[in-house]
């Protein structure tokens, strides 16, 4: 039999309680973990993803700073010439110079056609009104003179401003202030000054002189003549780019028959210097992919890419480039040959003693091997086969993308799991709160019955002491 008591006893059990924070200690329970989990595995492939990203962007980065040292200049050390009063040499930006030395003689240089007016003007003087024409090689061009510009100063800025390759200054001295005329260089730019209206003022500044007044031819415009290697080579300019390959060639002064040799001085130091630079910049590539591959041993957290094929995949490429062919002739075709090896560490070591006698021995050929002139299947040069082994590495087929997308979509993948985590989270607290609604709905009940026991318990204790 239940007593009052026992009931009474019973219903209290379930009062005091906070349903509110038992449901959220209850989902808390529940959601921790699975987020943690999901959360741990976001962290790691996170890591993996930047891990790869910044491997393929040191790979992009070593592969361009390995072409900008190899661009050949090293090869050649600064350039010379024998006559730097005749004729000065520098480097062409982004090409390799090629065919030193080069013997070069200057026959005659290049010149514009110029020309001064033989009247004098006082400052401000009017010049007349009218219009002059100046005709080039790519058209004729009107100079309007009118009460807006007309002086000798308003002439030169209108001749200017019609952009006809003529350019307009003024020449002042004790008689007073002229005009000079000048085109650009080379025989095909010749020009001619014609004037009209005004009567016969601007003929002052007509070239041929027309009605016996005009301007004084001062030069002549010419092509400059040089031999070069034997062979004779016009230009409108005395700058020339295109004489010996890479190689830029200012003419300062002409001087037939002088020989004039431009060369590199090729100090062979500077050779070994880029190699000391290639493989210091290698080994800083290659350690941090070791660093970022090395796995968890004795407790201990592995790199990031620790077991990633397309980690391994990448310094198993990178180490074959001690052995694979530069060149296809000469007694120097690899990087092992003169004095390059590949340690267990994959990190690349050299040989000085090796080196110096392979440069001793063929400084062209050890040159030629790294960066040749004009790179082939057959001897693409260190630049170009590091670039074919990062191109290889990158392709669509390749481990390294397939790797990349597989992470990219393992995260997309690991979002949507934390989602659904929350999604069933939130479900479990629905059902809870709907439980726990349940039985306070129940202790309700069971409340009104335990006053309504007790109402009648206390009826029948007073009926039987009576």
């Amino acid at each position: 039999m239940v007593t009052n008591s026992g009931i009474s006893n019973l219903i209290t059990g379930f009062t005091g309680v906070n349903s509110a924070s038992l449901v959220n200690d209850l989902v808390a329970a529940s959601l921790e973990p699975k987020q943690a989990a999901v959360r741990d595995r976001q962290n790691l492939n996170q890591a993996r993803i930047s891990a790869l990203a910044s491997a393929t962007s040191a790979l992009d980065t070593f592969s361009t700073a390995l072409t900008e040292i190899l661009n050949g200049r090293q090869f050649s050390g600064s350039l010379v010439s024998t006559r730097g009063d005749l004729v000065a040499a520098s480097f062409i930006p982004g090409q390799k110079p090629q065919g030193l030395p080069a013997t070069v003689q200057v026959t005659q240089l290049a010149s514009a056609q110029s020309m001064v007016s033989a009247a004098s003007f006082a400052a401000n003087a009017q010049v007349g009104e009218g219009t002059l024409t100046i005709a080039t090689s790519t058209g004729s061009f009107n100079v309007v003179v009118d009460a807006t510009n007309n002086s000798l100063g308003g002439l030169r800025d209108a001749i200017n401003a019609t952009d006809s390759g003529v350019t307009a200054s003024i020449v002042t001295d004790n008689s007073g202030s002229r005009l000079v005329l000048r085109g650009k260089e080379g025989s095909a730019n010749t020009f001619t000054v014609t004037g009209s209206g005004g009567g016969a003022a601007l003929d002052a500044f007509a070239f041929p002189p027309a009605g016996g007044a005009g301007m004084t031819s001062v030069t002549a415009a010419t092509d400059s003549i040089v031999n070069v290697n034997g062979i004779q080579v016009t230009n409108s300019s005395n700058q020339i780019d295109t004489a010996v390959p890479g190689v830029r060639i200012n003419l300062l002064a002409a001087s037939p028959g002088t020989n004039v040799v431009i060369s590199g001085d090729q100090p062979t130091s500077s050779v070994k210097d880029v190699v000391n630079e290639f493989v210091k910049a290698y080994n800083s590539l290659r350690t941090a992919l070791n660093d970022a591959t090395a796995p968890g041993l004795d407790g201990a957290s592995g790199g990031p890419l620790a077991g990633e094929r397309a980690a391994r995949d990448m310094m198993r490429a990178m180490a074959s480039l001690t052995t694979t062919p530069l060149s296809d002739s000469g007694a120097y075709r690899a990087l092992a040959d003169i004095g390059i090896s590949t340690g267990r560490d994959g990190t690349l070591t050299l040989n000085s003693a090796a080196f110096d006698r392979a440069l001793a021995a063929d400084p062209e050929g050890v040159a030629r091997m790294l960066e040749p002139a004009t790179p082939t299947p057959g001897s693409p040069g260190l630049a170009k086969a590091f670039e074919d082994v990062k191109t290889s590495l990158k392709a669509p087929s390749s481990s390294l993308t397939g790797a990349q997308d597989r992470l990219k979509k393992l995260a997309a993948s690991l979002a949507e799991q934390l989602e659904k985590v929350q999604e069933d989270s939130d479900r479990y607290r629905e059902q809870l709160e709907k439980t726990f609604g349940d039985m306070d709905r129940q202790l309700t009940i069971l409340r009104s019955t335990q006053s309504y026991i007790e109402q009648q318990v206390s009826v029948w204790s007073g009926n039987n002491n009576r």
